[in-house]
């Protein structure tokens, strides 16, 4: 019943979700759970309910959404937002508010996460707005909410909870000064008018998105995504998206860890000297170039230094990364992941190794979703095969388990068959 190709589909027109990023279990399931809470008989008789229910569309998406984020996921993302707002008030004289987006937003970690960071920084609360956006009703409310538990707190670095949250119950409340400074509302990505009235934002974050659309998709968000973005402006992506915004004349700003992109811009070329008419030729002066001047947050920016005593090249940091994850050492290993993604396309064994980081950590829907992105890449990679079927298993679906299975036993007789 639930593998009906009419529920892939609508899911792809409301939200942009590729199947193949996710997987068909996952929407396989979400369907017969809302099948069975709308005590629909039959496949069918779900679908024109379906069709013919707002309610039931948008429990259908949330179903299929399952929010997974924490307080400043990409601590480097927010220590360079920081010096970049600082940068871009200088620039503007300070003649109005920062304004910055946060899409999808989920349940507020990300925004209250840019306004923590920016009012630690120094930043007046008249010097920046941060607007955060969700196609999931529920998690705006939660979001709006503002209470928390331990697990949006994660790191060794937990000084903020104690500046800006008040503990009750077990929960943590953001305060009113945070709070403040975060507009929420609903949104979706994909409707051609989203804000469009509004003006351009100097700070963009959009992470972890763009890896669940087939390219037709992400070319179409990307517009939208560029055309919200001020052409100064700066778009903090999620690790494994960089290639994709490189392919539509986005550059890295330089900042290692960051994840931080501007709009690519060609040099101009200095015009060609007018040459007047004379009597006898005389030799031409050729004409001084016109200094260009930087733009603010463009990618004519000071080179890097690469940091002694760790590997640039991809072989080495692979190797690094298996290394410090068989040791047992994960947080080194996850951040030898991140190197990697920041400075290499994205590639399934790194995506391999942080599924099995999280799954060793006890983050059973991170691991799910970094194993996804490993087969996404490479469809028969065989550890991410049977490491997910077993999370499937243990998460009691037995019928998505044996599908993975079968692909990895598929994977192995061919492999076999190729050495003979």
């Amino acid at each position: 019943m639930s593998n009906d190709p009419r529920f892939f589909a609508f899911l792809k027109e409301r939200i942009g979700l590729d199947v193949a990023s996710v997987g068909e279990a996952i929407i396989e399931r979400a369907v017969r759970q809302r099948c069975q809470s709308s005590q629909s008989p039959s496949a069918e008789a779900y679908w024109q309910h379906l069709q013919t229910s707002h309610d039931e569309q948008q429990a259908l998406i949330e179903a299929v959404i399952v929010p997974e984020t924490w307080f400043f996921r990409y601590p480097e993302s927010f220590a360079t937002l920081a010096r970049l707002a600082q940068a871009r008030l200088a620039e503007i004289n300070q003649m109005r508010a920062l304004r910055i987006l946060s899409l999808p937003c989920s349940t507020g970690e990300e925004p209250y996460s840019i306004a923590m960071a920016l009012l630690d920084a120094g930043l007046a609360p008249h010097q920046f707005k941060v607007q955060g956006m969700d196609v999931s009703p529920l998690s705006v409310e939660r979001a709006r909410r503002g209470v928390y538990g331990k697990n949006s707190f994660r790191g060794a670095d937990l000084e903020f909870r104690d500046r800006h949250f008040t503990e009750d119950a077990g929960s943590y409340r953001i305060a009113d000064r945070v709070r403040e400074q975060v507009r929420l509302q609903v949104g979706n990505l994909l409707d051609p008018a989203l804000l469009a009235n509004e003006p351009t934002y100097d700070f963009v974050f959009c992470r972890n998105l763009l890896i669940y659309f087939d390219q037709p998709t992400q070319k179409q968000v990307f517009d939208v995504l560029k055309a919200l973005t001020h052409v100064d402006g700066v778009l903090f992506i999620g690790p494994a998206e960089g290639s994709l915004l490189g392919r539509h004349g986005m550059r890295s700003i330089g900042v290692p860890q960051s994840f931080a992109f501007s709009r690519h811009v060609e040099p101009t070329p200095p015009p060609a000297p007018l040459v007047k008419p004379t009597p006898a030729p005389l030799p031409q002066r050729r004409a001084a170039p016109i200094p260009l001047k930087p733009r603010p947050f463009s990618t004519v920016s000071p080179r890097v230094p690469p940091v002694k005593g760790v590997p640039t090249d991809a072989g080495d940091l692979l190797s690094q990364i298996a290394t410090l994850a068989n040791e047992g050492k994960s947080a080194e290993a996850r951040a030898a992941c991140e190197r990697y993604l920041s400075s290499h396309p994205p590639a399934a064994q790194v995506f391999y190794w942080l599924g099995l980081l999280s799954d060793v950590a006890g983050s059973a829907l991170e691991a799910q979703g970094y194993y996804r992105k490993a087969l996404y890449l490479e469809p028969q990679h065989p550890q991410a095969l049977m490491h997910l079927a077993a999370l499937l298993e243990s998460q009691g679906d037995s019928v998505g388990a044996r599908r993975l299975q079968a692909r990895a036993a598929r994977s192995e007789r061919a492999d076999s068959e190729t050495k003979r």
